[in-house]
Protein backbone atom coordinates (compact mmCIF):
# COMPACT_ATOMS: atom_id res chain seq x y z
CA UNK A 1 0.00 0.00 0.00
CA UNK A 2 1.33 3.56 -0.82
CA UNK A 3 1.14 6.05 2.10
CA UNK A 4 0.74 9.96 1.67
CA UNK A 5 1.63 11.74 4.58
CA UNK A 6 -0.03 15.31 4.82
CA UNK A 7 0.95 18.18 6.66
CA UNK A 8 -0.90 21.65 6.66
CA UNK A 9 1.16 24.22 7.72
CA UNK A 10 1.27 28.73 8.03
CA UNK A 11 4.48 30.33 9.02
CA UNK A 12 6.13 26.98 10.20
CA UNK A 13 9.87 27.57 8.65
CA UNK A 14 11.47 26.37 12.31
CA UNK A 15 9.98 23.11 12.45
CA UNK A 16 9.33 22.24 9.56
CA UNK A 17 12.35 20.61 8.74
CA UNK A 18 11.96 17.69 11.09
CA UNK A 19 8.88 17.04 10.45
CA UNK A 20 9.25 16.47 6.75
CA UNK A 21 12.57 14.50 7.52
CA UNK A 22 11.07 12.22 9.82
CA UNK A 23 8.45 11.27 7.06
CA UNK A 24 11.11 11.08 4.61
CA UNK A 25 9.99 7.10 4.06
CA UNK A 26 6.17 8.05 2.74
CA UNK A 27 5.82 7.38 -1.14
CA UNK A 28 4.34 11.28 -0.89
CA UNK A 29 4.80 14.17 1.59
CA UNK A 30 1.88 17.03 1.02
CA UNK A 31 2.10 19.96 2.27
CA UNK A 32 -1.18 22.31 2.01
CA UNK A 33 -0.13 26.03 3.28
CA UNK A 34 -2.38 28.59 4.18
CA UNK A 35 -0.43 31.56 3.36
CA UNK A 36 3.19 31.65 5.07
CA UNK A 37 4.88 34.64 4.39
CA UNK A 38 8.55 33.21 5.94
CA UNK A 39 10.73 29.94 4.48
CA UNK A 40 7.79 27.04 5.49
CA UNK A 41 7.08 26.57 1.43
CA UNK A 42 10.99 26.48 0.55
CA UNK A 43 12.01 24.39 3.18
CA UNK A 44 9.45 21.61 2.69
CA UNK A 45 9.96 21.67 -1.03
CA UNK A 46 14.01 21.52 -1.39
CA UNK A 47 13.38 18.38 1.09
CA UNK A 48 10.88 16.80 -1.59
CA UNK A 49 7.81 17.94 -0.17
CA UNK A 50 5.17 18.69 -2.56
CA UNK A 51 3.00 22.06 -1.59
CA UNK A 52 -0.17 23.08 -2.76
CA UNK A 53 -2.04 26.12 -1.48
CA UNK A 54 -5.42 26.58 0.38
CA UNK A 55 -6.93 29.63 2.29
CA UNK A 56 -7.65 28.97 5.65
CA UNK A 57 -10.67 27.03 6.23
CA UNK A 58 -10.95 25.77 10.04
CA UNK A 59 -8.53 22.97 11.33
CA UNK A 60 -11.10 20.51 9.91
CA UNK A 61 -11.83 21.35 6.62
CA UNK A 62 -8.09 22.50 5.98
CA UNK A 63 -6.73 18.68 6.72
CA UNK A 64 -9.84 17.04 4.90
CA UNK A 65 -8.70 19.27 1.69
CA UNK A 66 -5.05 17.89 2.09
CA UNK A 67 -6.59 14.22 1.82
CA UNK A 68 -8.43 14.76 -0.88
CA UNK A 69 -5.41 16.65 -2.45
CA UNK A 70 -2.91 13.22 -1.59
CA UNK A 71 -2.27 11.27 -4.31
CA UNK A 72 -2.69 7.78 -2.14
CA UNK A 73 -5.73 6.64 -0.60
CA UNK A 74 -3.89 5.76 2.94
CA UNK A 75 -3.02 8.47 4.95
CA UNK A 76 -0.79 9.52 7.38
CA UNK A 77 -1.59 12.91 9.50
CA UNK A 78 0.99 14.89 10.61
CA UNK A 79 1.34 18.33 12.68
CA UNK A 80 4.35 20.40 12.00
CA UNK A 81 5.40 19.94 15.45
CA UNK A 82 5.42 16.39 15.01
CA UNK A 83 8.33 13.78 14.81
CA UNK A 84 7.53 10.37 13.11
CA UNK A 85 9.66 7.78 14.89
CA UNK A 86 12.09 5.12 14.03
CA UNK A 87 10.03 2.67 15.68
CA UNK A 88 6.62 4.39 14.28
CA UNK A 89 7.87 4.35 10.45
CA UNK A 90 8.08 0.47 11.24
CA UNK A 91 5.28 -0.23 12.89
CA UNK A 92 3.27 1.98 10.24
CA UNK A 93 5.14 0.08 7.11
CA UNK A 94 4.32 -3.12 9.02
CA UNK A 95 0.44 -2.44 9.53
CA UNK A 96 0.41 -1.22 5.79
CA UNK A 97 1.36 -4.40 5.00
CA UNK A 98 -1.41 -6.26 6.28
CA UNK A 99 -3.73 -3.60 5.92
CA UNK A 100 -6.18 -5.25 9.04
CA UNK A 101 -7.68 -2.43 9.65
CA UNK A 102 -9.41 0.40 8.16
CA UNK A 103 -7.82 3.24 10.79
CA UNK A 104 -5.17 3.25 13.43
CA UNK A 105 -5.11 4.94 16.67
CA UNK A 106 -1.61 6.33 17.12
CA UNK A 107 -0.11 7.19 20.84
CA UNK A 108 1.45 10.42 21.49
CA UNK A 109 4.74 11.48 23.70
CA UNK A 110 3.75 15.56 24.20
CA UNK A 111 6.32 17.83 25.29
CA UNK A 112 5.74 20.75 27.13
CA UNK A 113 8.38 23.36 28.29
CA UNK A 114 11.24 20.92 27.30
CA UNK A 115 10.52 17.61 28.78
CA UNK A 116 8.10 14.63 27.93
CA UNK A 117 4.72 14.51 29.98
CA UNK A 118 3.51 11.27 31.20
CA UNK A 119 0.63 12.05 33.34
CA UNK A 120 -1.78 14.68 33.21
CA UNK A 121 -3.71 12.41 31.40
CA UNK A 122 -1.62 13.27 28.04
CA UNK A 123 -0.05 10.04 27.63
CA UNK A 124 -0.53 7.98 25.38
CA UNK A 125 -3.47 10.73 23.77
CA UNK A 126 -4.45 8.13 21.45
CA UNK A 127 -5.30 10.23 18.28
CA UNK A 128 -6.29 8.32 14.58
CA UNK A 129 -3.85 9.25 12.14
CA UNK A 130 -3.21 6.36 9.86
CA UNK A 131 -6.24 5.79 7.93
CA UNK A 132 -8.05 4.74 4.28
CA UNK A 133 -9.54 7.64 3.03
CA UNK A 134 -12.27 5.81 1.10
CA UNK A 135 -13.91 4.97 4.69
CA UNK A 136 -12.34 7.72 6.57
CA UNK A 137 -12.84 11.66 6.88
CA UNK A 138 -12.31 14.86 8.58
CA UNK A 139 -15.10 16.47 10.76
CA UNK A 140 -15.85 20.02 10.02
CA UNK A 141 -14.96 21.50 13.46
CA UNK A 142 -13.09 24.80 13.04
CA UNK A 143 -11.19 23.25 16.03
CA UNK A 144 -10.45 20.02 18.39
CA UNK A 145 -11.30 18.26 14.69
CA UNK A 146 -11.11 14.13 14.67
CA UNK A 147 -11.07 11.32 12.07
CA UNK A 148 -14.38 9.25 11.75
CA UNK A 149 -13.65 5.54 10.59
CA UNK A 150 -16.75 3.93 8.84
CA UNK A 151 -14.81 0.25 9.42
CA UNK A 152 -12.19 -1.42 11.49
CA UNK A 153 -10.36 0.93 14.00
CA UNK A 154 -6.67 -0.99 15.30
CA UNK A 155 -3.79 0.46 17.86
CA UNK A 156 -0.18 0.76 16.93
CA UNK A 157 2.00 0.79 20.40
CA UNK A 158 4.93 3.24 18.74
CA UNK A 159 3.92 6.57 19.81
CA UNK A 160 4.42 10.23 17.74
CA UNK A 161 6.71 12.84 19.41
CA UNK A 162 4.51 15.92 19.47
CA UNK A 163 6.35 18.91 21.18
CA UNK A 164 3.39 20.98 21.98
CA UNK A 165 4.54 24.04 23.89
CA UNK A 166 8.04 25.36 24.54
CA UNK A 167 7.23 27.89 26.64
CA UNK A 168 4.20 29.45 29.05
CA UNK A 169 3.81 32.18 26.84
CA UNK A 170 3.47 30.28 23.58
CA UNK A 171 0.68 27.41 25.77
CA UNK A 172 -1.10 30.48 26.87
CA UNK A 173 -1.53 32.44 23.39
CA UNK A 174 -2.59 29.26 22.13
CA UNK A 175 -4.93 28.04 24.35
CA UNK A 176 -6.63 32.02 23.92
CA UNK A 177 -6.64 31.45 20.22
CA UNK A 178 -8.09 28.17 20.53
CA UNK A 179 -10.93 29.18 23.46
CA UNK A 180 -12.32 31.40 20.76
CA UNK A 181 -12.71 29.15 18.66
CA UNK A 182 -14.30 26.68 20.50
CA UNK A 183 -16.35 28.84 22.47
CA UNK A 184 -19.99 27.93 24.30
CA UNK A 185 -21.10 30.32 25.97
CA UNK A 186 -22.21 29.65 29.54
CA UNK A 187 -21.70 31.74 33.32
CA UNK A 188 -22.55 28.55 35.38
CA UNK A 189 -19.89 25.93 33.35
CA UNK A 190 -17.09 29.32 33.41
CA UNK A 191 -17.97 29.08 37.01
CA UNK A 192 -17.46 25.56 37.79
CA UNK A 193 -15.70 23.50 35.24
CA UNK A 194 -11.95 25.06 35.33
CA UNK A 195 -11.87 24.03 38.79
CA UNK A 196 -13.02 20.75 37.82
CA UNK A 197 -10.61 20.46 35.13
CA UNK A 198 -7.74 21.24 37.47
CA UNK A 199 -8.82 18.55 39.81
CA UNK A 200 -8.96 16.14 37.14
CA UNK A 201 -5.52 17.24 35.49
CA UNK A 202 -3.86 17.82 38.81
CA UNK A 203 -5.00 14.94 41.02
CA UNK A 204 -6.99 12.58 39.35
CA UNK A 205 -4.83 12.23 36.44
CA UNK A 206 -1.48 12.38 38.18
CA UNK A 207 -0.16 15.75 37.15
CA UNK A 208 1.85 16.46 40.55
CA UNK A 209 3.57 12.93 39.48
CA UNK A 210 5.10 15.85 36.72
CA UNK A 211 5.85 18.63 39.09
CA UNK A 212 5.79 22.01 38.70
CA UNK A 213 5.17 21.32 34.59
CA UNK A 214 1.88 19.13 35.77
CA UNK A 215 0.98 22.04 37.96
CA UNK A 216 1.06 25.12 34.95
CA UNK A 217 -0.21 22.09 32.58
CA UNK A 218 -3.44 21.75 34.76
CA UNK A 219 -3.80 25.92 35.81
CA UNK A 220 -3.66 27.17 32.29
CA UNK A 221 -6.09 24.16 31.11
CA UNK A 222 -8.31 25.65 33.98
CA UNK A 223 -7.85 28.53 32.60
CA UNK A 224 -8.70 27.50 28.84
CA UNK A 225 -11.78 26.10 30.09
CA UNK A 226 -12.89 28.79 31.86
CA UNK A 227 -12.03 31.26 28.61
CA UNK A 228 -14.49 28.90 26.96
CA UNK A 229 -16.81 29.31 28.53
CA UNK A 230 -16.88 32.79 29.31
CA UNK A 231 -16.11 34.20 25.79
Amino acid sequence: MKLSVIIITFNSEKIIADAVKSALFADEILILDSGSDDKTVEIAGNLGARVEHQEWLGFGKQKQRAVELAKNDWIFVLDSDERITDMLKDEILSALQKADFDGYLIPRLNYFFGKSIKHCGLYPDYTIRLFNRNLGYFTDDDVHERVIIKGKIGTLKNHLIHHAYDTVEEFIAKQNRYSTLSSKSSKTKALIAPLWTFLRIFCLKLGFLDGWRGFVIAKLYSQYTFWKYIK
